[in-house]
């Protein structure tokens, strides 16, 4: 990029061919870095919610979560801004000039948690399925690093798969019951 500027100063006219090809390759590794950029924004992120997950199951489980723990669980990973937005009231509450006092943080916040609830209520969130012990396993075998991230088998988990896995059990249990009955 700094060689692109060098050769930019040079340059005799700002409408030349010359000045409009190096524009060009200038914009060109721009958006090039841009990406690369959201790629990395992106992984960073899957590995915060994917150590909070982690951070959440207790040491040296074996079995995977049942759909009950693991519906808990992302109710509680949707609330864990909770404490910090009552911070935030508490401090707008007391005086007069703090009523705006960190209002961009408590928006993000709030849009935040109400796009991952509406991903999660609609389609799913992109999440390793905890209740598949393969899945719990490479969660446990993860290192911890966003770059690494992209090698696991992400999910999409809604509320409406998480009922069906519950109703699974059930379902075969009394086809189990009716088969020793007969």
């Amino acid at each position: 990029m700094t060689n692109l500027r060098k050769e930019l100063e040079k340059c005799k006219h700002p409408n030349s061919r010359k000045t409009k090809a190096l524009g060009k390759k200038a914009r060109r590794q721009n958006n090039k870095h841009k990406g690369r950029l959201g790629h990395a924004i992106k992984s960073n992120i899957m590995g915060e919610k994917l150590s909070w997950f982690l951070g959440q199951i207790e040491e040296g489980r074996t079995t995977p979560l049942t759909p009950q723990e693991f519906e808990d669980m992302i109710t509680l990973y949707l609330q864990r801004f909770d404490e910090e937005l009552a911070q935030i009231a508490l401090k707008q509450s007391i005086g007069k000039n703090r009523a705006n006092q960190h209002a961009a943080r408590q928006d993000v916040i709030k849009i935040t948690l109400e796009r991952e609830r509406n991903e999660y209520e609609s389609g799913g969130m992109e999440i390793l399925n905890l209740c598949d012990a393969e899945k719990l396993k490479m969660l446990f075998d993860w290192d911890g690093s966003a770059l690494s991230v992209q090698h696991l088998k992400l999910d999409l988990v809604s509320q409406n798969m998480l009922r069906r896995l519950k109703q699974q059990p059930t379902t075969s249990s009394k086809a189990a019951e009716e088969m020793e009955t007969a």
